[in-house]
C-alpha cells in the first residue's frame, strides 16, 4: 500500500486533514511512530523494500526521539523460539504495529484484526500477514495464536484482555489497564493470577531515559525512600481526534493517568493508597470536553495529591487544556538525593550513581527504539522475553492496575470536590 493509498484510507474515515496538536499514545490508544517512506536504494531482488508506514498527522510523542543506548551492551537472544502472535487495532496511526513486534526475531505475526475492513487490510499488508479476523472476539478462537497485543479503544482494554486471557493466551495492552470500573479491574487481576499467563501493559514512560535511570538509581539505594514525586501528562487538545465510539470526546483526564503515575509506580514498585483530586474546566478545551458528554465529565484538567504505600506523597497532573506545553515527565525526591534534570544528592549517593550504567541496552537487530522517548521497541521486547523466560514483564498486572485504578478514584475525588478517598491495592 503506497503512502498516497494510506492517506486516502485515512481521509475516508474523516481523520485529521492537517498536522496539529493531539493526544499521545496514552490518550490515543491506537497510533504509530511512522518510519521513513523514502524510496530505498536499489537492492537485490531477494530483499524487497518493506511497505511504507501509515502517514498520519504529527502527534505529540510519536516523533522518533533520540534515546540513550549503550553501544557496548549487545543484545543476546534468550531463545530461538518464535512466538505466534496476533495484533488487534490499527486505528488512526497503526498503533498495534508501533511496538516493533512484527520485526522481533522471536515473533511470528500469524493473524491481525480490526473492526474496519480497510484498516484490517492495511495492517495485514504492513506486517506481512495473510490471516485476518473481523474482530478480536473471532481472533481469540484461533488456537495457533499464543499471544495478542490489544491496541483497541481505551474503554475496552480490560474487557478485551479478559477475553484474550480467557482463551489461554498471553496478552499485552495499550494504556490504561482499565477505564473507570474497579469491578472490571478486579476481574482482570484475578484472571491473570488464576491463569498464570503473561500480562503486560505498554506504559511508554517506563522506558523514557530519565525514568529508566531513576529506576536503576532507586534499586541501587542511592535515593533512599522517595519522600515526594511528581508526574505530568500535559496535552492540549483544541478539538478531539476521531475515535471509536468517540471515546476521546469527554474523556476524564484522570482516566488516563499512567504517563504521569509511572513516575512513582515504575520507579519504586509502590502504589498510591489515598487521593485528593481537584478538577478544573477551561473553556478553551470545550470541544474536547463538551458538557453533557457520555462520561458525565466536566473537567479539562485534574491535579491529584496522592499518599504513597511507602509513606511519601505524590502530585500527579493530567491536563488537556494547557496550550503551549506538552509533557510526559516527572521528578523524584528521596531521602538521599533527587532526580530532576539529572541526579544530585549526598556524596555517598553520588558515588553510587557514578558507578551505574544508566543507558538502555541494545535491542534485537531490526527492532527500532521508536517513539515516546525511544520506548516502543523496549516494551515490545520486554513482553516477548517475559513469555520466553516465564517472568514478569516490566509493567505487570499489579503495577498496571496500581497505576490506572488510582486515576479512576482520583476522578471520583474531583467529582466530590477533592474528598480524600482510599484506593484499592494490587499485589502479586
Amino acid at each position: 500500500m503506497s503512502k498516497v493509498e494510506i492517506s486516502k484510507l485515512f481521509d475516508r474515515r474523516n481523520f485529521i486533514k492537517s498536522a496539529g496538536l493531539g493526544v499521545g499514545a496514552g490518550i490515543l490508544g491506537m497510533q504509530y511512530a511512522c518510519k521513513s517512506t523514502a524510496p530505498a536504494v536499489a537492492a537485490a531482488p531477494e530483499t524487497p523494500a518493506p511497505p511504507p508506514a501509515p502517514a498520519p498527522p504529527a502527534i505529540q510523542g510519536f516523533d522518533q526521539t533520540k534515546t540513550d543506548i549503550d553501544a557496548d551492551a549487545l543484545w543476546k537472544p534468550v531463545s530461538d523460539r518464535k512466538i505466534k502472535m496476533g495484533l488487534v487495532g490499527f486505528g488512526l496511526c497503526g498503533f498495534s504495529a508501533a511496538f516493533e513486534l512484527q520485526n522481533h526475531p522471536n515473533v511470528e505475526i500469524v493473524a491481525v484484526s480490526d473492526l474496519f475492513p480497510d484498516r484490517c487490510a492495511a495492517l495485514a499488508k504492513y506486517v506481512k500477514c495473510d490471516k485476518t479476523y473481523p474482530s478480536l472476539e473471532e481472533m481469540v478462537k484461533d488456537r495457533s495464536i499464543e499471544a495478542i497485543f490489544v491496541a483497541t479503544d481505551a474503554p475496552s482494554h480490560a474487557r478485551h484482555c479478559i477475553e484474550v486471557l480467557s482463551h489461554g493466551k498471553h496478552v499485552a495492552t495499550a494504556v490504561p489497564a482499565m477505564w473507570g470500573s474497579v469491578e472490571e479491574a478486579e476481574k482482570l487481576f484475578e484472571l491473570v493470577k488464576k491463569t498464570g499467563l503473561v500480562y503486560a501493559m505498554f506504559e511508554t514512560s517506563a522506558f523514557h531515559d530519565n525514568l529508566y535511570a531513576m529506576k536503576k538509581i532507586y534499586d541501587a539505594g542511592a535515593f533512599g525512600e522517595i519522600i515526594y514525586s511528581e508526574g505530568e501528562y500535559l496535552h492540549f487538545e483544541p478539538k478531539p481526534l476521531p475515535s471509536y465510539n468517540e471515546w476521546r470526546t469527554g474523556t476524564p483526564p484522570m482516566h488516563y493517568p499512567t504517563h504521569a503515575t509511572a513516575y512513582y509506580c515504575t520507579v519504586t514498585g509502590g502504589s498510591f493508597t489515598e487521593v485528593s483530586c481537584v478538577g478544573y474546566r477551561n473553556e478553551l478545551a470545550s470541544l474536547v470536553i463538551p458538557l453533557g458528554n457520555k462520561f458525565g465529565n466536566k473537567f479539562t484538567s485534574e491535579i491529584a495529591l496522592f499518599r504513597t504505600s511507602k509513606g511519601g506523597t505524590s502530585r500527579m497532573a493530567v491536563a488537556w487544556d494547557f496550550p503551549g506545553v506538552g509533557a510526559e515527565n516527572g521528578r523524584v525526591y528521596g531521602e538521599k538525593g533527587a532526580y530532576v534534570s539529572g541526579f544530585n544528592g549526598i556524596s555517598e549517593s553520588k558515588e553510587i550513581v557514578s558507578k551505574l550504567n544508566l543507558k538502555k541496552p541494545q535491542l534485537p537487530p531490526g527492532v527500532a527504539a521508536g517513539g515516546h522517548g525511544g520506548s516502543h521497541g523496549y516494551l515490545g521486547n520486554d513482553f516477548v522475553e517475559a513469555i520466553l523466560l516465564n517472568r514478569r514483564p516490566r509493567v505487570d498486572i499489579a503495577m498496571a492496575l496500581n497505576m490506572s485504578v488510582c486515576g479512576a478514584i482520583a476522578h471520583q475525588s474531583a467529582l466530590k470536590d477533592g474528598e480524600l478517598l482510599k484506593i484499592p491495592q494490587y499485589k502479586l
